[in-house]
């Protein structure tokens, strides 16, 4: 089966809303690499964010909001923040 830009972008998406972990994403970038099945017409985008992907769980490389944010806008999407005051009845209860 092909990668594609949603595929990727998925991938990203379900790290930042932390549906997976960093070492999902990495892994099934990793794994992605092994395979390099990228669509033909996206193959270098695709490639260059899978395997910055694969580098996420290594401390020198990390992985940034900044850098997410901009995989995100390199695959066709826009990333938009939203900050909520939280509930302050759980830290009077402690």
């Amino acid at each position: 089966m092909k990668i594609t830009r949603k595929d990727v972008a998925k991938k990203i998406i379900d790290y930042l809303y932390h549906r997976i972990t960093l070492q999902e994403l990495v892994d099934w970038a990793e794994s992605s690499m092994m395979e390099a099945n990228f669509e033909s017409h996206d193959f270098e985008t695709l490639r260059d964010i899978v395997s910055r992907l694969g580098l996420g769980d290594v401390k020198a490389y990390g992985l940034t909001w900044d850098e997410c944010e901009d995989f995100l806008s390199r695959l066709g999407y826009h990333a938009r923040l939203i900050v909520t005051e939280g509930s302050m009845k759980a830290a009077a209860e402690s």
